[in-house]
């Protein structure tokens, strides 16, 4: 992988963590999704503006289908993540989310033109694997979720858990359809993630609406991280899209995963989540497989 897409990966995986620290301690629904993305469309428009006034007009129907694909999935994506914070510890729905997803969108990104993966390329991905099982509580998750005494806690892990793998088939599809567009279609990578953010708002407008006393009481709440996580998201998701036309996208997906390494000093560390030296190891387990996929 070139050095470069490597530091980008590495800064996007910093904000990436830090913005999931932030969604976690909102403890919003699908309405702060909606109050994210109205942000990030306030905040970015200038630079919005500025690109597409002339890319968009020349799109053609692949191009919106990607967009659209891509909207939708980090809907749902971004919809059962808010409510895996809600149910279960950040250090369990982050690790299976970001975890699952790089196995996931891997396999599919070797059927993309020009992708293949290398021995060291697989071995680096088993590393991400096993460091996300470590992180995710190793096999006390797995006690946990069968054998605890306190079915609340045992509730608790189970959905966590249940959340973290969906959220992360959901990461694995938009990472596909993405990599698609800046890599085969060459769009642009703020672009792909702005318009597919004016599409999401379309999608989470019905659930304000049902009902505006309730989502403006919410927002009194919640404006303040939600124009944190709106105004910084972003960022490290063009980083990681501008990674993808550096180096394969079956490198990138996995790689990226560094931010868990950042996640488990967060959850671990800010918000008092147990398990914090396992859950480090795995973050170092992860951090070689990631060195793997670099060279």
């Amino acid at each position: 992988m070139a050095a470069g897409a490597f530091a980008l990966i590495l800064l996007a995986g910093l904000i990436h963590a830090g913005w999931n620290f932030v969604a976690k301690k909102a403890g919003g629904d699908a309405r702060f999704a909606f109050f994210t993305a109205a942000c990030n469309m306030l905040v970015w428009s200038p630079l919005g503006w500025w690109l597409g006034r002339k890319a968009v007009p020349l799109w053609g129907a692949a191009e919106w289908a990607v967009v659209a694909a891509s909207g939708l999935l980090h809907v749902l994506y971004y919809i059962v993540l808010l409510r895996g914070y809600r149910v279960g510890d950040l250090t369990v729905v982050y690790p299976l989310a970001r975890g699952s997803a790089p196995l996931l969108s891997s396999l599919t990104a070797v059927l993309l033109p020009g992708e293949h993966l290398s021995g060291l390329g697989a071995a680096g991905i088993a590393g991400v694997v096993g460091g996300v099982f470590l992180i995710a509580g190793g096999p006390a998750l797995w006690q946990a979720a069968r054998h605890s005494q306190d079915a609340a806690a045992r509730q608790r892990v189970r959905r966590g858990v249940g959340h973290g793998l969906l959220t992360g088939a959901f990461i694995a599809g938009y990472t596909v359809v993405d990599g698609y567009a800046v890599k085969v279609l060459g769009m642009s990578p703020v672009l792909v993630d702005y318009m597919g953010n004016l599409l999401r708002l379309g999608l989470l407008l019905p659930v304000v609406l049902r009902d505006l006393p309730a989502a403006r009481g919410l927002w009194r709440l919640q404006w303040k991280p939600a124009l944190a996580v709106g105004a910084v998201s972003p960022i490290a998701y063009v980083l990681v899209l501008y990674a993808m036309q550096q180096a394969p996208l079956s490198h990138v997906a996995p790689a990226r995963e560094v931010s868990m390494l950042f996640a488990a000093l967060l959850g671990g560390r800010l918000l008092g989540e147990r398990d914090r030296g396992l859950r480090i190891a795995g973050a170092l387990c992860i951090a070689a497989g990631v060195a793997a996929l670099a060279r």
